[in-house]
């Protein structure tokens, strides 16, 4: 399970304080040329793609990819990793034709199947997508990606009641209690969370997802001590699970460790910066020291690494509107609508940039998204809101 974890600032104005120290990005004198890998496996060639990336040349790096995908078509891992990138590159119809043509060759590729849900899902093919990410369990993060699509689907009600269904007839099937306790992680249920989590680490406790899932749920409950003793743990069954350290990096900034946190981020962002979540936490942290615009920064790269993750666009929202950047937080906003249409952070923020610049007609609009949010703090903000504008419109002058 690869949870997408981030230290995302509160919606309220957040007190900016403490220190901070910038991430590493790789210069061009660091990239290892490509002939140099010409008879080496697809590992090296993912690594060489990942130097460009981290040195902000993704274009580079897919077409580094594309030569090699042509040259081995043997490279499973290589032919996934390039259509991740054009998934990112915003390339849907060449990103379905790569995972297609793997699935083809082997039917039963979880990892594939996931990444055409997502594909999919950005599309708004939702039963396709919901096919995919079914076909990918157990083993990856697809439950999260099945309850918000159901919740488009309208039949969230009926999926959970199965989920629960399953997992409660067989207590001692790790994937299962791991997979309901995913369930209610992404219905901002923790508590319930942590009971499956446990059930699952009790018939497996090395399992990385149930000890990934553990920890983020104390981690929403602001357990960090123990939070950090599962997602340690997790550490030591995979010491380069991407996950599991920037979570951990998570962990250490809500214990108040930020030399530590930026440490973490930094190994998490070498080991992968095609990922967008280091870069969302290097920018949290950034604001906690109340350097803004470093922070927008961070958050802008994000977006540029993957521009279809909400917390990149709910915190650089929040900064814009901090400072009195109506216009900028809109069209920011405008679009982590478009990339999250169901997040209802992004809905809400966006609301306030609207009923900022008078425009309350399109506030009542996305506020009414917003109150749909899965989460209840969002829901019931966003309906105080409404009320409060909708008072003010009705004691307006004629």
């Amino acid at each position: 399970m690869i949870r997408r974890a981030f230290a995302a600032l509160v919606l309220a104005v957040l007190p900016l304080t403490a220190t901070f120290a910038g991430s590493v990005r790789a210069q061009d004198a660091d990239i290892i040329p490509i002939d140099a890998h010409a008879a080496v496996d697809q590992q090296a060639a993912i690594l060489y793609a990942r130097q460009l990336i981290a040195a902000g040349q993704l274009d580079r790096a897919v077409e580094a990819m594309e030569s090699f995908v042509a040259t081995h078509p043997k490279g499973v891992e290589a032919a996934r990793f390039l259509g991740d990138l054009y998934y990112r590159q915003g390339r849907f119809d060449k990103a379905e034709a790569i995972y297609l043509g793997l699935l083809a060759r082997n039917s039963h590729d979880k990892e594939t199947h996931n990444r055409l849900g997502v594909v999919y899902a950005s599309e708004a093919r939702v039963d396709d997508a919901i096919f995919q990410f079914q076909s990918a369990l157990p083993g990856t993060d697809s439950i999260k990606d099945l309850v918000m699509l159901h919740l488009r689907k309208g039949d969230l009600p009926q999926y959970q009641a199965e989920m629960q269904r399953v997992a409660n007839a067989n207590p001692t099937d790790s994937d299962l209690q791991e997979e309901l306790g995913e369930v209610f992680e992404a219905l901002h249920r923790p508590a319930q969370a942590i009971v499956y989590f446990r059930r699952a680490l009790d018939s497996d406790s090395t399992s990385i997802a149930a000890l990934n899932g553990a920890g983020m749920a104390y981690l929403d409950i602001h357990d960090f001590t123990t939070a950090l003793g599962y997602l340690n743990n997790c550490l030591n069954a995979d010491p380069i699970n991407y996950a599991c350290l920037d979570n951990v990096g998570v962990a250490k900034i809500q214990a108040g460790q930020y030399g530590d946190a930026i440490s973490v981020f930094t190994r998490a962002r070498r080991l992968e910066p095609e990922r967008p979540e280091a870069l969302v936490n290097f920018g949290y942290l950034a604001d906690l020291r109340g350097d803004w615009k470093r922070a927008v920064a961070y958050y802008v790269e994000a977006i540029s690494v993957d521009p279809y993750v909400p917390e990149s666009y709910v915190n650089l929202g929040i900064d814009y509107e901090k400072n009195d950047l109506y216009p900028l937080a809109q069209a920011a906003l405008l679009k982590g609508v478009a990339a999250a249409p169901y997040d209802g952070r992004v809905h809400y923020l966006l609301a306030r940039a609207y009923a900022a610049q008078g425009k309350k007609e399109l506030a009542l609009e996305q506020l009414k998204a917003a109150a749909t949010s899965l989460d209840p703090d969002v829901a019931q903000i966003a309906k105080e809101e409404t009320a409060r504008l909708t008072a003010s419109a009705d004691s307006s002058p004629l």
